[in-house]
């Protein structure tokens, strides 16, 4: 779900030809999540919802350790990183739904188990 909280927004690439924007803050927890992943050898999907302007539709993309992705932010500060956040993203990309957007949770705030 590209979102954008009118701080600098950023853009996902992947493999060149899929680009969706996504604001800074969240694209840098999901380069974390993504990162760690990929790292370990772990291909999974990464599921968002289209903007309106193109369908309000959702895009898949399958993640895997040769795929080409870009992180390009517009802000030239890291955004603070909400550990409970990372927390909650890693659950969704272990499920078998893979990586989602989940709703950021307040910091330190218990994260809630997520199934399927």
């Amino acid at each position: 779900m590209p979102t954008h909280y009118g701080r600098g927004v950023g853009r996902f690439t992947y493999d060149g030809t899929v680009k969706v924007d996504f604001d800074d803050r969240v694209l840098a927890h999901l380069q974390v999540v993504i990162s760690q992943k990929l790292r370990r050898g772990e291909p999974f999907p990464f599921t968002w919802r289209n903007d309106a302007s193109i369908g309000d539709g959702r895009t898949t993309v399958w993640l895997h350790p040769s795929a080409s992705l870009v992180y390009r932010y517009s802000g030239s500060r890291q955004p603070a990183i909400n550990r409970a956040w990372l927390e909650a993203l890693t659950q969704a990309a272990n499920s078998t739904g893979g990586l989602t957007l989940v709703p950021e949770p307040e910091p330190g705030a218990p994260v809630e188990t997520i199934t399927g």
